[in-house]
């Protein structure tokens, strides 16, 4: 029997940017998992897209910015557990550079930086599961 009562659902969207066979990750600064890396992301606004919301928070976390057209949609991530908070939903998006550009950690990343796909660190939440699906396609 599935269970019908109403459960809270946070949207978020994130990024997977990647430029000459890196990905840009971002250190957290807080918890869950914090000092941990993970893509760039974060929730979406009252009246805001996922597409916009994923432009913002990539500024926003690395200073890197990425036109709407440039992002394409990787898929949406639901799966219950992903996130520790409680339940959370994103839609991933990806866009590639020509080359890696300099991050400048903000809001809530204490570092941003590029990493080669072939030596990536443990990432937090589902975040492997999102690049791998950017990066088979």
């Amino acid at each position: 029997m599935t269970d019908t009562a109403d459960e809270t659902i946070r949207y978020t969207a994130d990024v997977v940017l990647l430029a000459a066979g890196h990905v840009l990750l971002i250190e957290r600064g807080w918890d869950p998992y914090a000092g941990c890396w993970a893509l760039p992301g974060g929730h979406v606004g009252v009246g805001e897209t996922s597409l916009a919301a994923a432009v913002r928070e990539l500024e926003e976390e690395t200073g890197i910015t990425v036109a709407t057209t440039d992002l394409r949609q990787v898929g949406a991530y639901d799966a219950p557990g992903r996130d520790p908070r409680g339940r959370y939903v994103t839609v991933a998006y990806t866009a590639t550079l020509p080359s890696p550009l300099p991050p400048t950690a903000g809001d809530d990343a204490t570092t941003a930086r590029w990493w080669p796909l072939g030596d990536l660190p443990s990432l937090a939440f589902d975040h492997a599961e999102i690049l791998a699906g950017a990066t088979s396609s």
